[in-house]
């Protein structure tokens, strides 16, 4: 659906930039703070809360919507700033050309200029294909469909990071939160910015146990699944 739709890249109120679809009224992130959206939901209450108490060798993150790739990015910046081993998989069945992504200027916002090389890696590495980004950082692109994930016990770490239940319910029904349950080792943990009452009982219907914490800037609450 998103491949035919118009794109506009519009300034969220952090200053940071995301792609809006005007035809769905729809952003790839907040309009309240891109950056800041995601450092808060992905960053701070995923992946520094899975390491809180535990050591990982290497963290396994799943992306669901990779996007504009800011989300990698992000994770790419805080695993080399506490030299934490990732590997990353960026499920999108959309992308982002690197033609659109440079103008969203990512490195400047989060004050990483000298990583603008790694923000264009990110979009330019071959889809399917292992990659290392840096020591600290590999990822692999997927371009498929949400439905079609079929990972067991893979992953530490989820970002779920879809479009919106408004515009695309069938992304957040408890079909598609089997595969992340799946797709998750024992004790794994799934964040998003959404805090739907009908998003939280499809994650409780296939065995999450959920939490209600605060939201970004713009949003009362988010989610916090944990695979038991």
């Amino acid at each position: 659906m998103q491949q035919k739709l118009k794109r506009e890249i519009i300034t969220t109120a952090d200053g940071s930039t995301t792609i809006h679809l005007p035809e769905l009224n729809e952003q790839y992130h907040s309009k309240h703070g891109a950056v800041n959206e995601a450092k808060h939901v992905f960053i701070n209450n995923g992946f520094h809360h899975i390491l809180k108490g535990q050591h990982y060798e290497i963290v396994d993150i799943l992306e669901i919507g990779f996007g504009t790739g800011l989300n990698a990015f992000i994770a790419f910046l805080e695993a080399e700033r506490i030299n934490q081993k990732v590997h990353y998989v960026g499920v999108e069945a959309y992308p982002v050309v690197w033609e659109e992504a440079k103008f969203m200027k990512y490195p400047e916002a989060l004050l990483a200029k000298e990583k603008e090389a790694v923000f264009k890696s990110l979009h330019q590495s071959e889809w399917e294909i292992l990659f290392e980004i840096a020591s600290t950082f590999v990822i692999t692109k997927r371009k498929q469909f949400f439905i079609e994930i079929q990972d067991e016990d893979r992953f530490d770490l989820v970002f779920f990071d879809a479009f919106g239940a408004r515009v695309q319910p069938e992304l957040w029904t408890a079909e598609i939160f089997q595969k992340m349950y799946n797709a998750l080792r024992a004790k794994g943990v799934l964040v998003t910015y959404s805090a739907k009452g009908s998003v939280r009982r499809a994650m409780q219907e296939v065995g999450f146990v959920v939490e209600r914490l605060p939201g970004p800037p713009g949003k009362r609450e988010m989610l916090r699944a944990t695979k038991v």
